[in-house]
């Protein structure tokens, strides 16, 4: 999908999202090249911050291929909220349905008409103490195996430094300048997995290669090794009680490694195909567009 044909809300949104992601942060999108050009697509995504939805968005928005999230249906019932989320063309999920993949029938739909649909895997914004990838849930999973389509792995890291999850006073620090770091990679190979019906222990299996693959991502981003063990919130819930909230402090020593990675080539190739940004002085790229506002990135 173009940007010819993105309609007034997104333009609206680029309007009202722009100015304040150009103040307050700097940009580093790597791995453009990845986001199909055409056809439908499922886009997975790591959750960190209540801000990196916009960061996502603004990442692939850049692309040319605009980003459908999933969000409650009762969002698009009435009200300036129904008319935005129906506007810019999320996703409703019904999760009253009584079949699994009949929950993200609207999902389906839209990826064979050639969009793209974005999951956060994780369902919710990350308990781990560490910053990384969580246990993820089959929704992404479901609706891979039902549409074959290309699944991108996508990695972000920054937002999280300037909104932590779950953020208490004096939390939320917008200077100095962060940068949002969005990492696609190559599709996720699930071929060995089409054509085998979709029990439990098959979602499962597809569901951990899609979280390794976001996690591979986020290593790169960091310059760190991962746990060799996902964390899982409720197992974590029901062993010790209440969960303690992920500290920033490692966090931020891995974004400067991160940053020390030398990534400019990933730049130079998406300005290359016409579908990225200029590059600006450091390394960095210049971004003349803006992100629509992200629907709930709480996917099941």
């Amino acid at each position: 999908m173009s940007r010819r044909r993105i309609g007034f809300w997104y333009r609206l949104a680029a309007v009202l999202v722009k100015p304040p992601l150009v103040l307050f942060f700097k940009r580093d999108w790597r791995g453009m090249e990845h986001i199909p050009e055409s056809g439908g697509f499922i886009t997975v995504v790591n959750h960190n911050s209540a801000l990196d939805p916009l960061s996502y968005a603004h990442f692939q928005y850049n692309t040319g291929r605009v980003p459908r999230f999933l969000a409650k249906v009762g969002l698009f019932k009435s009200g300036f909220v129904g008319a935005a989320m129906r506007g810019t063309g999320q996703i409703p999920v019904f999760r009253e349905s009584k079949d699994a993949i009949g929950a993200f029938r609207a999902a389906v739909e839209a990826i064979n008409k050639g969009e793209c649909v974005v999951f956060y895997p994780e369902g919710t914004l990350t308990r781990d103490p560490r910053m990384w990838p969580m246990k993820g849930k089959t929704g992404a999973a479901r609706v891979a195996l039902e549409t074959r389509v290309p699944v991108i792995p996508v990695a972000q890291w920054g937002a999280n430094l300037a909104v932590p999850p779950y953020p208490k006073r004096g939390d939320i620090k917008f200077f100095p300048r962060r940068t949002l770091v969005v990492q696609a990679g190559p599709p996720i190979d699930l071929s060995e997995f089409h054509g085998k019906e979709a029990t439990a222990a098959v979602l499962r299996e597809v569901t951990e290669r899609i979280m390794d693959e976001i996690t591979a991502q986020l290593a790169d981003i960091r310059g760190e090794t991962p746990p060799a063990e996902r964390y899982d919130h409720r197992q974590a819930a029901a062993s010790r009680g209440p969960e303690r909230l992920p500290r920033q402090e490692n966090g931020e020593r891995a974004v400067r490694q991160g940053e020390r990675t030398p990534r400019g080539e990933e730049n130079v190739n998406s300005e290359r195909n016409g579908r990225g940004a200029a590059p600006e002085q450091g390394g960095r790229s210049v971004q003349p567009d803006a992100a629509p506002p992200a629907a709930e990135g709480e996917n099941a």
